[in-house]
């Protein structure tokens, strides 16, 4: 039971991703709100880079997805494990930033927290 509980808390966490990162990809301003201060939505150089943040996320998901695809809740676990890195990565940024708290703590490192919750509980599983 505990194996398809983690695994679909995974298959939701990868839809997230990928939706997330095809958003920033078709709609580079939508994701204004990641939490870098003082962007303005018209830069193109600030449109290239969430765009390429955009191709991470979806490239991330879809191997998170051939993992939970092949069945192996072990291998799952570990893989959202290290993919936990991302959103501490990217909170760490807009810390730097001095992006706004919220962003760091209510979007990326909740994101990081849940993430590490389903690992624990697929590589328990």
């Amino acid at each position: 039971m505990l194996a398809i509980i983690a695994t679909a808390l995974a298959a939701l966490i990868v839809a997230a991703v990928v939706l997330v990162g095809a958003r920033t990809v078709w709609a580079p301003h939508s994701a204004i709100g990641f939490g870098i201060p003082d962007t303005r939505a018209d830069d193109p150089a600030l449109r290239a880079w969430l765009s390429i943040m955009g191709v991470r996320d979806i490239g991330t998901g879809l191997i998170l997805a051939v993992l939970l695809i092949a069945g192996s809740t072990h291998l799952l676990g570990w893989a959202v494990l290290a993919a936990t890195l991302v959103p501490v990565g990217d909170a760490a940024v807009v810390a730097r930033s001095k992006g706004p708290r919220s962003v760091i703590y209510g979007v990326h490192l909740a994101t990081a927290a849940a993430m590490l919750v389903i690992a624990v509980l697929l590589l328990l599983a």
